[in-house]
């Protein structure tokens, strides 16, 4: 049996709670409060430019060099442009010794452009699959979105699949977007509110398990740090997966 421990973080394109734009407050924050939570998986979200061209915001190379994580987005195909970092915001960050297989980048439909990454790979030889998504803040298009995520896994490999990010469902018990009617395979994980910061009440991030894998234990990270870096506190989570 393997473990990951995933943090998912919507970085709310660097405004903090309150309100000013400060890049450099959110890499202090990852430093400070998330890296020693020893992630495998790092997840952001909203970590480019909201509108075209999504340009970049964050310095890659020092958030790979402070967590010790590899930035997966290495081939222009798994960015959104010339000018981004990650794929309408989706950035994806795996501990070195993630073995990639494949990788995609999935348009979900929306008033609001959104994506999600995928990512097929080994973990101390057992295979794994890691698809972070920032999903609409309307039930109607969160279902749509998470039917398109689950056509996309059918087409794929069957393996242990963990999914995280902005989900933006308020619903403790998950509403129809994360039914297994819906998807076609049953993705399962605690409930934590994430937002707002300053009194979080809405449970918007996520980590969900899939078959071959479970979410053991999961909590949010509660920092000066982070609570002034972004309207939205991380989530960590401690991923089982294989045999």
């Amino acid at each position: 049996m393997s473990n990951l421990h995933c943090i998912t973080w919507n970085v709310h394109r660097a405004r903090g709670q309150d309100g000013r734009v400060d890049p450099d407050r959110v890499m202090s924050a990852i430093d400070s409060a998330l890296v020693p939570h020893g992630p495998t998986v790092l997840a952001l979200q909203e970590a480019d430019g909201e509108c075209r061209p999504h340009a970049r915001i964050f310095d890659m190379e020092r958030i790979a060099r402070d967590t010790g994580l590899t930035y997966v987005h290495d081939t222009p195909d798994l960015r959104w442009g010339p000018q981004s970092d990650g794929f309408l915001g989706t950035i994806l960050f795996l501990h070195p010794d993630f073995q990639r297989d494949h990788a995609d980048v999935i348009d979900l439909p929306g008033h609001c452009h959104r994506g999600a990454v995928a990512i097929e790979a080994r973990y101390l030889g057992t295979p794994v699959r890691i698809m972070s998504a920032h999903l609409s803040l309307t039930q109607a298009l969160r279902i749509l979105q998470m039917r398109i995520i689950g056509q996309y896994l059918r087409r794929r490999p069957v393996m242990p699949t963990i999914v995280l990010g902005d989900l933006n469902e308020w619903r403790p018990w998950g509403g129809f977007a994360f039914s297994p009617r819906l998807i076609g395979q049953r993705l399962l994980g605690p409930v934590h509110a994430t937002f707002p910061t300053g009194r979080p009440l809405l449970p918007l991030d996520r980590v969900l398990a899939g078959p071959g894998a479970k979410v053991e234990d999961a909590r949010v990270i509660d920092t000066p740090e982070t609570n002034m870096a972004s309207d939205h506190r991380p989530l960590w989570a401690r991923v089982s997966f294989g045999t």
